[in-house]
């Protein structure tokens, strides 16, 4: 597994080795010392899955002290992070990666970044593997497709979210009360 290069200081795509035949194929998902070598300190100790049909989209969201570590099974996404840091000199900006089951690449989302992803395939399994147990009074979420963001979603995609996401509210209207520092 390599760490791939990306625009915010933070987040770390990981692109695996994986070995292919005729059978199919064969690659790690998961190797602590590796990740530690990559700068991923992180231990995870929950795993969850998602599955969700084509232009779904989940997120923003984010758990104070919790990293992902995200990747897509089955189908293809847009995984997105946003830099939620008060100080950051990209603080609100996002970058995206597409992870699917063809190049098994993984995005590590650490803690004071929100995660968003939208579904480019008929259906896509997601899986999440977190640094902190999920906690409703830890997490928040920001709008989707609020425009001081920006996050270029696909164009040909009509949207689907769900009520809790819809009704998000945009980063400017939470930014004092976000809890994540550079």
């Amino acid at each position: 597994m390599k760490a791939l290069p990306t625009r915010l200081d933070g987040p770390i795509l990981l692109d695996p080795v994986v070995h292919r035949d005729e059978r199919g194929f064969f690659t790690e998902t998961y190797r602590r010392n590796v990740l530690t070598e990559a700068g991923i300190a992180d231990d995870f100790i929950q795993d969850n899955h998602s599955r969700s049909a084509y232009g779904i989209v989940r997120g923003i969201h984010y758990q104070q002290g919790m990293a992902k570590l995200v990747r897509c099974s089955r189908g293809a996404i847009l995984d997105v992070v946003v830099d939620l840091r008060h100080g950051s000199p990209t603080f609100g900006e996002w970058e995206s990666a597409r992870l699917d089951d063809e190049n098994l690449r993984q995005l590590y989302c650490p803690d004071g970044f929100g995660h968003a992803f939208c579904v480019l395939s008929e259906t896509a399994d997601v899986l999440y593997r977190c640094s902190a147990y999920y906690d409703p009074e830890l997490e928040g979420g920001i709008a989707f497709d609020d425009p001081e963001i920006g996050i270029e979603w696909p164009a040909a995609i009509d949207l689907v979210a769900s009520d809790r996401d819809r009704a998000a509210p945009r980063l400017a209207e939470i930014e004092p009360k976000l809890p994540f520092d550079y």
